[in-house]
């Protein structure tokens, strides 16, 4: 049985399909999380698109440009790699440049395992309902997985201030 999710620590991530719920790891990344839930909480996220979708490897959102050049107007982060977690379907992390400190808004949620991932990207959270939605997002052609017309978050909150 999934133990009971506590729901300051919980995004909903409403897609047209239906809602993915993640559960945050704050141990883990705790400056990551906390963006991720002022940004939600803003409502910045919403209507933002998954710009970027690679089929068998991970669906890319977070930029309100849809260009994947995009982010919030708030500094970049810091990384916070960890060994205790892997990139397994569902794992979110948080998407950067070449720069290991700039992570800002953009995340993905992994549709596959990527080993190759591992201790190089922020991990903040886990799919742990609905990622049958999140597998029903438009994929992107060719290696950039670049999405024509694509998918957008409907809306994206704390599941504390879900009424």
């Amino acid at each position: 049985a999934q133990p009971k999710l506590d729901p300051e620590n919980t995004i909903d991530l409403d897609l047209t399909y239906g809602r993915v719920v993640i559960e945050l790891f704050p141990d883990l990344a705790p400056k990551t999380v906390e963006r991720i839930k002022t940004l939600a909480r803003e409502g910045f996220y919403d209507n933002t698109p998954f710009h970027r979708v690679i089929e068998g490897f991970m669906a890319q959102g977070g930029d309100p440009t849809g260009t994947g050049t995009g982010g919030s107007k708030l500094p970049d982060l810091a990384a916070e790699f960890t060994n205790k977690r892997r990139f397994l379907r569902g794992t979110c992390g948080m998407a950067r440049t070449s720069d290991p400190n700039s992570g800002n808004s953009q995340f993905y949620i992994m549709l596959a395992p990527a080993p190759h991932l591992d201790g190089q990207y922020t991990i903040w959270g886990q799919v742990v309902q609905g990622m049958d939605f999140v597998d029903k997002l438009k994929r992107g052609a060719g290696g950039s997985g670049i999405v024509q017309n694509p998918d957008r978050i409907v809306h994206m909150r704390v599941a504390a201030d879900v009424k």
